[in-house]
């Protein structure tokens, strides 16, 4: 029998998590103390690496310049044409943090993703979606760039004021930065939950049915989170990648609308 002292974990264990202390204040919590960390990681990270460059880069600075050319040349570049470099910063601390944020799920102690903590990925998306609106309005005018977006040449009248215009506006100011958000958010909080219920189930019966049939559940469980945890890593990788791809698309979308 199991143990009455066991309490199986609850979605509000998982993502619900109170002050950090009794008394301290209510948003002070552990995902917030995360991000905080986040972004001194990343700081300190770009200090070391790029700080007194070295002409044959070692060490950090070796790292940190594989990342920078992985971010231009695989995500700035093909968005942004010859505007990337003036977009590097933004878009390499974007890919750093996001990166680090989506890590906390598989660092020991730690194991919380930022990133599957809502408020953070709305933030990171309502930042890019308000650079891409004041680029695009600034750049071109409010009223050109909407009626250039609406209504593109060639395009029949009647379909583009029936179809594709509403469609356009839609996406434009409530698919492009919900999605933005959600993709992210969504991907860290379903990894978040596989992972603690492989190793709920595994280390629950090893621990509560030390018998074969139990032990072997266990083993089970501790393997399956040792593989989801590679193919989270994997998945954490891959979605600063589309994170910040999507950004480097809506900025130069808004750049240069007509491509």
């Amino acid at each position: 029998m199991a143990s009455p002292d066991f309490r199986a974990p609850t979605p509000e264990d998982l993502f619900d998590f109170p002050p950090l202390w009794q008394g301290a204040p209510y948003w002070l919590t552990k995902p917030v103390l995360l991000a905080v960390v986040g972004v001194v990681v990343v700081c300190a990270f770009a200090w070391a690496a790029f700080s007194r460059p070295k002409l044959v880069p070692r060490g950090v600075q070796n790292v940190g310049e594989y990342a920078y050319l992985f971010v231009r040349d695989q995500i700035a570049r093909p968005y942004l044409g010859k505007d990337t470099d003036r977009w590097m910063p933004l878009l390499f601390s974007l890919f750093l943090l996001t990166l680090v944020w989506n890590l906390t799920a598989v660092v020991p102690v730690l194991q919380f993703p930022v990133t599957a903590y809502a408020s953070f990925p709305w933030v990171l998306a309502a930042v890019v979606y308000l650079i891409k609106l004041y680029v695009a309005f600034t750049r071109h005018g409010f009223s050109r760039y909407l009626k250039g977006m609406m209504f593109p040449p060639g395009l029949p009248k009647p379909l583009a004021i029936t179809l594709y215009a509403p469609l356009e506006l839609v996406y434009f100011f409530v698919t492009a930065p919900f999605t933005h958000a959600v993709r992210l958010f969504a991907n860290m909080f379903a990894g978040h939950t596989l992972l603690a219920f492989f190793s709920a189930v595994g280390f629950w019966f090893m621990i509560e049915r030390p018998t074969l049939p139990g032990l072997t559940l266990g083993v089970l469980g501790v393997a399956m989170t040792i593989v989801m945890t590679a193919f989270e890593i994997f998945i954490q990788f891959l979605q600063a990648y589309l994170f910040t791809m999507l950004a480097a698309l809506y900025i130069g979308s808004s750049l240069h609308p007509e491509h």
